[in-house]
């Protein structure tokens, strides 16, 4: 299963209504002047932009968004009725392209922030309008003209706080289910999480917003795995936090688990890698109390990092409490 981090839909606003040919038709007066009335606009097509939405899933299935038509117009000078607009709600960090010229249309930044992405069409004109000195009975009307049609790109970057790195199963999603709101799913097998989650995680009356991106493995930033795509999401995060599993189910190393990750960043951007971070250690109820120290500092000596650790277990939240205080206090830091 591929995560939809971008999508191609189809967006088309509305058709103007045709103006209309009518002439007055009364009692006692049998040849009265025009009186055909305008069509009414064709709706436009606007994105919105919606905090509580952060994945484009929904985009894998609903391609096509298309605004109504505007009315004809009638007789007795009647305007038809112009069209409601469509609006579309997309996730913040999304970028909007026209596909067919590359061009960047837009950046959606702010919740509720308005993008106008295909104009409707304007209306028709009535006969009436074409009256003149000359020629007091015209016969002429216009059509009205047609809406914009775009072949859209949405491409989405996460925009969050902190963005959590790890194996598959190296503990994120349990840990953002302990230390924020968010309920991602959690199972014992790779790749579980399949799309971004975003917890918020409070502290007092303040709040940061974490991204649990789906594990990597080796070789994601040449497309290996679930791929590169979601190494991008990382880009906007603030800061890092490297979740290592120090006891994993499969026997694997923890120190060549995390030597893995971090060189999959510096191979996928240089920049990216230097981000300050925490590391937090995670399963520590597995091991006995008395080890544990001992254990972290022989993991320590294998990796090259020079930050503050925290020893946690995301199943009970031990040391939870300490690693968000330092996750605040590292957001501060780099604001």
């Amino acid at each position: 299963m591929k995560f939809v981090d971008s999508a191609s839909i189809r967006i088309e606003a509305g058709k103007g209504g045709a103006g209309c040919l009518g002439f007055r038709r009364e009692k006692y007066i049998p040849d009265g002047g025009p009186d055909g009335g305008d069509g009414g606009d064709g709706g436009h097509v606007y994105f919105r932009g919606q905090e509580s939405l952060n994945t484009l899933s929904e985009f894998r299935f609903n391609r096509l968004f298309r605004a109504k038509n505007g009315q004809p117009g009638s007789g007795q000078n009647k305007r038809g009725k112009s069209a409601d607009h469509l609006t579309v709600e997309i996730p913040l960090g999304t970028k909007v392209y026209d596909l067919e010229t590359d061009e960047l249309i837009g950046e959606m930044i702010d919740h509720e922030q308005i993008m106008l992405v295909a104009k409707g069409g304007f209306h028709g004109l009535g006969n009436t309008r074409f009256k003149s000195s000359i020629n007091r009975a015209p016969r002429k009307t216009t059509p009205g003209s047609l809406g914009e049609v775009r072949e859209i790109g949405l491409e989405l970057s996460i925009m969050a706080d902190i963005g959590l790195l790890g194996m598959p199963n190296a503990g994120k999603s349990s840990l953002i289910r302990q230390i924020s709101s968010a309920r991602p799913k959690v199972a014992d097998y790779p790749f579980t999480t399949l799309h971004p989650s975003l917890g918020v995680v409070s502290l007092y009356d303040e709040h940061i917003v974490m991204a649990d991106i789906p594990g990597l493995i080796e070789d994601a930033s040449e497309g290996v795995g679930l791929g590169f795509e979601f190494l991008k999401h990382l880009s906007r995060a603030k800061a890092l936090l490297h979740v290592v599993d120090i006891l994993p189910a499969d026997a694997s190393d923890p120190v060549e688990n995390y030597l893995i990750i971090e060189n999959e960043l510096k191979k996928y951007d240089a920049e990216l890698a230097e981000k300050p971070r925490l590391l937090a250690v995670n399963k520590m109820d597995l091991l006995p109390e008395d080890d544990r120290v001992k254990i972290v500092q022989e993991f320590l000596k294998g990796v090259d990092y020079q930050g503050e650790v925290f020893n946690i277990s995301a199943l009970n939240g031990l040391g939870c409490k300490d690693l968000v205080s330092g996750l605040f206090k590292l957001v501060k830091e780099n604001e």
